[in-house]
């Protein structure tokens, strides 16, 4: 289906009747845009929850917003669900009687139902999806509501992390070839072979769009949001950074991996495999072109961004004759694995060994990674390192550009910084420099204004 583009809308951007009024203008503006797949409602302020969490504190009997620290009871979840869509359907003018009936209906048969987290955390997109088609074909815009049930979209039964199942494919494509308006799908979750809802891990109505684009081969995947684009660097932190207008797919992974909140990383591997490039949009400024991510580049830059990450601890080990012993790494990698930590690196040299990771992740776990560590490797030294702050530099320029890196070092130098970690990767794009946390903001203003200014 060439010539025809997947256009994914994130909550903010269908969080009230004014924002799906915008997707409205966006997708008659281009008539390539065939396919929308939309999120729940997200937060119209910054007070507000949003839906997917209130629907899911009802399933877990008022634990989510409880660990949260939240006085939400399932009580008040249940009264903003239905307020949410009732003021959606009233301000869209959208026949909503029994929008609301089966709604209701769903939420009463999930609450004493097993799995019924997944059933009930789907229903934001599930039903955001039905007053979204029914407003466009009010507005004159043919669209037909397409679910996941109805175009065979097979998933897992990981719950709460599902993966779509290679069948899907080809059911999505059978299907999404016989509409001839706009089909507009609800994103998130998918089907299991006996019949459950599954949802992918959160943000994953970016992958149902992914997945979606990949199946019918589009010629683009278009990431609506609430940002202009990916910036160099968070804007928050360096307001004058600038929006990035071109990024491989090798550069953004290797962002993303390393700090920056793009979106979901699933969405963007089969879009990869058929070079079908994805462009990051603002629905509140048209005027914005985005950031586009592609298989290629000609690198005009050496350095894209800057990808920044921290409270991270690392684990440091020596010991004489490691580097003989074969699987070393392996084995004590193995040991982080056995407690359900990520790692982020694993710099090495001869007979020892960092190993980064999320601090939070050790809590309530330190003491027995200890033990362990020290009982079956007897370790010379070892020891945990905590409040690390990693930067870490990316761009496909910095190959072909020697010195990137002393300039970066000079510049903390010139800081008085003292860097505590200095990687490269392999493949010569990226670095990374981890030091205390209470550096971090002069040193990513000291690298920033060095490498990308």
């Amino acid at each position: 289906m060439k010539n025809r583009i997947v256009c994914k809308f994130g909550g903010t951007s269908v969080a009230n009747a004014e924002q799906i009024n915008k997707v409205k203008d966006i997708i008659t503006q281009n008539q390539e845009r065939k396919y929308v797949v939309v999120s729940a409602p997200g937060k119209a302020t910054s007070e507000d929850e949003k839906v997917t969490d209130h629907l899911i504190n009802i399933a877990t009997s008022g634990r989510h917003f409880r660990s949260q620290h939240k006085d939400i009871s399932t009580e008040k979840s249940h009264k903003a669900v239905m307020e949410k869509f009732h003021s959606l359907m009233s301000d869209l003018c959208v026949e909503s009687e029994d929008i609301r009936e089966r709604l209701e209906k769903d939420i009463q048969k999930a609450i004493s139902a097993e799995k019924r987290i997944d059933f009930l955390a789907s229903r934001g997109e599930r039903f955001n999806a039905e007053i979204i088609c029914r407003y466009f074909n009010k507005q004159g815009i043919p669209s037909e509501l397409i679910l996941p049930e109805d175009m065979g979209l097979m998933v897992s039964d990981d719950f709460s992390n599902a993966h779509v199942i290679p069948v899907s494919y080809r059911n999505i494509r059978e299907k999404l070839s016989r509409v001839e308006g706009v089909a507009v799908i609800p994103g998130f979750y998918g089907m299991t072979s006996k019949g459950d809802v599954a949802v992918f891990s959160r943000g994953g109505s970016d992958l149902t769009g992914g997945e979606i684009a990949f199946a019918i081969e589009a010629s683009l995947y278009e990431n609506w949001t609430d940002t202009d684009g990916i910036y160099q660097v968070d804007p928050k932190l360096i307001p004058e950074a600038k929006v990035i207008p071109r990024l491989t797919y090798k550069e953004i992974r290797l962002l993303s991996s390393k700090g920056f909140d793009v979106f979901h990383y699933d969405a963007m591997v089969n879009c990869k495999k058929r070079n079908i490039p994805i462009q990051i949009r603002n629905t509140n400024n048209l005027f914005s072109e985005g950031t586009l991510i592609v298989s290629e580049r000609v690198p005009e830059e050496v350095v894209v961004g800057i990808a920044r990450q921290d409270n991270i601890a690392y684990l440091y080990l020596e010991r004489d004759g490691a580097g003989e012993t074969i699987g070393f790494v392996h084995d004590l990698l193995s040991v982080i694995k056995d407690y359900g930590i990520e790692t982020y690196h694993y710099p090495t040299d001869r007979d020892d060994v960092a190993i980064l990771l999320n601090q939070d992740d050790l809590v309530g776990s330190e003491d027995d990674i200890k033990e362990t560590i020290e009982r079956e490797f007897k370790p010379d030294i070892f020891e945990f390192n905590y409040n690390i702050t990693t930067l870490s530099p990316v761009g496909i320029g910095m190959k072909n550009h020697p010195g990137v890196i002393a300039r970066a070092a000079t510049a903390l130098k010139e800081q008085n910084i003292n860097i505590d970690i200095i990687n490269q990767g392999p493949a010569q794009i990226s670095f990374h420099f981890g030091f205390q946390n209470c550096y971090a903001d002069s040193a990513l203003r000291a690298m920033y204004d060095r490498l990308l200014q």
